[in-house]
């Protein structure tokens, strides 16, 4: 397929005074991958005053920005219009009740219907050129699991927000329902989880990385549990391999052991964290959509 690249001239508002090159990029063409625009970059297809500068260049009002674009490259995240559970929202953040069955972002077989594409359709709804809105994802979900999730508007919120989530600054609660009672009031869940490239599946694994839940009972039915669960550790697909490990599969997650059922129990319910601008500990709580806690007895 030929590229077709085409040649625009910027020049730079009194807004985006002192922004790093990169950032001012991303939020002009929101449309087109990060890696891409940096690509733009390192490959001197993109000139400020005449001259080739690096993506950390600190921009000034009035500079005179030529770049070398392919616009028709498939965007990662464009804009659809699709409803929202938004839980709270400010000038650095947004957050959103994730409903089960929608996928976070966009992948090579799936590239709209996500909450990717509906935020960066909400954030920008009332722009009107100028710079859009890039939603930046911190954390995930599975496209099963519904519940909180936080997503940044802003590169400086996204930077803060990261490096919070790495020092595990954050406190990460679930309800499950799962199969069978268990017995104990509450434990710890510890068995290493890696990736078996052969069968490109997720599972306890004895050479994997050490992953730790910890689960307490909220109500015992005639046959499942219903568990609050926390992940100490983020491994992918971790409380649906743990529930499965201790032999309490997750209602719903058939490949694991659990009966068929109308959807996935499992539900992100509590997300606290520091907040980017203030560094105060801010606290959100949403109870699922569903009906789960009491049909599967």
């Amino acid at each position: 397929m030929n590229v077709v690249e085409q040649r625009l001239e910027i020049v730079v508002g009194p807004e985006s005074h002192k922004k790093r090159l990169d950032e001012y990029l991303f939020g002009r063409f929101g449309g087109l991958s990060k890696m891409y625009l940096r690509g733009i970059v390192k490959d001197e297809k993109c000139e400020v005053n005449g001259r080739f500068e690096n993506v950390g260049y600190r921009i000034k009002q009035n500079d005179f920005i030529e770049i070398e674009l392919d616009l028709s490259r498939e965007t990662a995240m464009r804009p659809q219009e699709m409803p929202l559970d938004i839980i709270y929202e400010d000038d650095d953040l947004i957050v959103v009740n994730k409903p089960a069955g929608m996928l976070v972002h966009p992948t090579n077989r799936d590239k709209s219907g996500t909450l990717l594409n509906a935020l960066s359709f909400h954030l920008n709804r009332e722009i009107n050129g100028g710079e859009s809105v890039r939603p930046g994802l911190i954390h995930r979900l599975d496209k099963q699991t519904s519940g909180l999730i936080v997503v940044s508007k802003t590169l400086k919120a996204h930077k803060k927000m990261m490096e919070s989530f790495r020092r595990k600054f954050v406190e990460k609660r679930y309800v499950a329902l799962v199969e069978g009672v268990i017995e104990n009031d509450a434990g710890t869940i510890e068995a290493p989880i890696g990736r078996f490239g052969e069968l490109k599946y997720w599972g306890v694994k004895e050479d994997g990385k050490p992953s730790e839940t910890r689960y307490s009972v909220l109500k015992r039915n005639e046959g499942t549990t219903l568990l609050e669960l926390e992940p100490v550790t983020g491994r992918t697909n971790q409380l649906r391999i743990h529930c499965e490990h201790i032999g309490h599969p997750i209602v719903g997650d058939v490949a694991r052991g659990g009966r068929e059922f109308e959807r996935l129990c499992l539900h992100a319910y509590r997300l606290a964290f520091r907040h980017p601008r203030t560094m105060e500990t801010v606290t959100f709580e949403a109870e699922p959509d569903c009906h789960f806690f009491e049909t599967a007895g």
